[in-house]
């Protein structure tokens, strides 16, 4: 009987552990992002365009987001107040994957991309901008419910 009760305890934190394991791993929810429209700074026909104004957002749902610079002029994306109210997973450009705390700005000085991985938090209504060119109509937001 002794023996019995004394390989009950190891049997149960296997098997505990091995389920564990696979829960966490089917609610990581940072690694099934939500591909959002791409936002597309510049075009052909305007410098100062933005191919989006407005990003609907729900709190708890990871999301990519795709920023493309036309390379038309420098942008300077900024959205100081969505940052801080996002788990920011990492961000993709050049074929480096970068791993931050917070997004500063992403600045385009030519033609490229870059991608954000992201899980909002907080609700609420954020501008997102290119910086210097707010009055030329570069200017956008993220709608988080």
């Amino acid at each position: 009987m002794r023996t019995a009760k004394a390989l009950i305890l190891p049997v149960l934190l296997i098997i505990s552990m091995l389920g564990f394991d696979k829960v966490s791993a089917a609610g990581d929810l940072t690694r099934r992002p939500v591909a959002l429209p791409d936002l597309i700074l510049g075009h052909e026909e305007m410098d100062y365009a933005m191919s989006r104004s407005e990003y609907q957002l729900e709190t708890g749902k990871a999301y990519r987001l795709k920023i493309i610079s036309s390379g038309l002029k420098e942008y300077a994306f900024q959205a100081p107040e969505f940052a801080l109210s996002i788990f920011l997973r990492k961000i993709e450009a050049g074929g480096v994957e970068i791993k931050a705390v917070t997004l500063t700005e992403l600045e385009f000085e030519d033609a490229g991309e870059a991608e954000i991985f992201f899980v909002p938090i907080r609700p609420g209504r954020f501008p997102f901008y290119a910086k210097g060119l707010e009055n030329k109509g570069m200017i956008g937001r993220f709608v988080v419910k």
